[in-house]
């Protein structure tokens, strides 16, 4: 609460707009591989589409809900370097 009783409005990370041309990402159907994924780093949920760099055992990859349709996409699973590249370009409006 603020010294006004005011509730602050905490966010996550925001995507940037997307910059001329950015990178078209590969989007796939989850592949439900594993039981366990960790969340490393997500987007804020104030936002229509959430991105999620997810992490399980030794790779990496980037899940996308779409909330207002209700679809979930994720992004080959590959070495952590790469997929946190990609999640960083996604981040700057270069890649989506």
């Amino acid at each position: 609460m603020t010294e006004h009783g005011e509730t602050p409005d905490f966010h996550s990370l925001h995507t940037q707009p997307p910059k001329p041309q950015p990178i078209r990402l590969a989007w796939y159907e989850p592949a439900h591989r594993t039981q366990r994924i960790r969340v490393i780093l997500h987007t804020c949920e104030c936002r229509h589409t959430v991105y999620e760099l997810c992490s399980t055992a030794d790779q990496e990859f980037i899940r996308r809900t779409d909330r207002e349709n209700g679809t979930v996409h994720e992004t080959a699973w590959t070495l952590t370097p790469v997929a946190r590249d990609t999640f960083s370009r996604i981040l700057l409006g270069e890649a989506c």
